[in-house]
């Protein structure tokens, strides 16, 4: 049931589009003029009151912030229906996936000081990623036939756009999928390096550089960044970014348990935490392995001002925290012809993807070019739209899709040129 859940809630990706264009020469974006009509960006709350009275989810914050300023930032509903206390805004959610952009950020902090490339091999940090096998398999890969050596190694870049090989074994029914999903990789009190160890002996599902393919790739970015840094990845992100972007509740897991009533809870139909997602048990319990690709927790105020960092380019309050360059590099496609999709290729049609942000190649009105986007599999998403000055964010703990939909199609509506 779990699986099958999580399955149908990534593959939601598919239909959701970003975008990316309208440039200047210099790489600045043009912004469009358009302002968002407040009486309009009600309709969200229209829109969100109604899912709760249908029974969909229990209740739900929703950010939409333009020039810096919020136009909407609502609560609705219950934090959870056991106890009926009402949904605020420092409510704590399992934000999954959402945690990516966040190490990505860290991933390029390390780049901004000179030291990591994105053409860096990844066996340079994790040598027992230099002699990962390949698996060789039946066209449709339900069958494996043997593993070959890698044809080029893995590089910081395969990583960062989830082109490495390495994939997830809770979604699909391809062969290196199912030995993922049969291996010991979860077992015990891991930790990043124990986790990645584990990685390693496993066969990759194909060559790096060749396929969009989504995994634990940014798990591997998360044990990266603490060989670099000699620290923990926690401590990294908390000294770096967290801390100083006054990201206070943001967190791989939670630490006090008098917090446990500010945690949202999805509707018992929409259990996301009795068998792993990810390799990932409750997100809101305490574990060494700090998983960079969907284990931390965190609140919409705490993920607005990371967006809000991103939107001015890389500093907010007078702090930088990434190169203006950097930003620019991580929310542009970076995914070549040559690289094949599926029907798992979770970002959708006219989507290309960045450096741990999905972004739309081709523009499709109302939608304004320049927007970026993610989402986690308990239910949260953002867009992000540099050429109308926004960011949009809606947490709730409900299965992907239909929401991110409604919502962003509500948002662009209530933009007046």
């Amino acid at each position: 049931m779990v699986e099958r859940l999580a399955f149908r809630c990534l593959i939601f990706f598919a239909f959701i589009a970003v975008n990316v264009a309208g440039a200047h020469a210099d790489g600045s974006l043009a912004l469009s003029g358009r302002q968002l009509d407040p009486l309009r960006v009600e309709k969200i709350g229209d829109y969100v009151r109604n899912e709760i009275a249908a029974d969909h989810f229990a209740g739900a914050v929703v950010l939409v912030q333009q020039h810096g300023k919020p136009v909407l930032l609502q609560s609705y509903g219950v934090r959870d229906t056991a106890s009926n206390a009402p949904m605020t805004s420092d409510t704590i959610f399992r934000i999954y996936s959402m945690s990516k952009p966040i190490t990505a950020a860290a991933v390029m902090m390390l780049v901004d000081d000179g030291k990591l490339k994105l053409d860096d091999p990844l066996a340079k940090y994790i040598p027992a990623f230099a002699d990962v096998k390949v698996a060789v398999t039946t066209p449709d890969g339900k069958t494996m036939q043997g593993v070959e050596p890698l044809a080029r190694p893995i590089t910081i870049e395969d990583l960062l756009r989830h082109t490495s090989g390495i994939t997830y074994g809770f979604y699909g029914d391809t062969a290196v999928r199912k030995l993922y999903a049969a291996s010991n990789l979860f077992d015990g009190e891991i930790d990043n390096a124990t986790f990645v160890d584990r990685l390693a002996r496993l066969p990759l599902a194909e060559q790096p550089g060749t396929k969009w393919d989504y995994g634990h790739s940014f798990d591997v970015l998360g044990r990266v960044i603490e060989v670099i840094s000699g620290q923990s990845l926690y401590q990294f992100e908390k000294q770096r970014l967290l801390d100083p972007l006054g990201m206070n509740e943001t967190t791989f897991g939670l630490a006090d348990p008098s917090q446990r009533g500010r945690v949202a809870e999805p509707l018992p139909q929409y259990r996301f935490f009795d068998r792993p997602v990810a390799g990932l048990d409750d997100p809101i319990q305490r574990r060494k392995w700090q998983s960079g690709g969907a284990g931390m927790i965190g609140t919409i105020g705490d993920y607005g001002r990371f967006l809000q960092m991103l939107l001015n380019g890389g500093t907010l309050d007078g702090r930088r925290y990434l190169n203006s360059e950097t930003v620019a590099l991580m929310t542009r496609d970076h995914l070549n012809p040559a690289i094949a999709h599926d029907n798992l290729y979770f970002p959708g049609p006219r989507t290309g993807f960045g450096l741990g942000v999905a972004v739309r190649t081709e523009a499709t009105p109302p939608f304004a070019t320049g927007e970026y986007r993610w989402s986690g599999a308990g239910g949260t998403f953002f867009l992000v739209d540099p050429q109308d000055d926004l960011f949009v964010i809606m947490m709730v703990q409900a299965p992907l899709g239909r929401n991110e939909i409604e919502v962003r199609r509500l948002v662009y509506e209530a933009l007046a040129p």
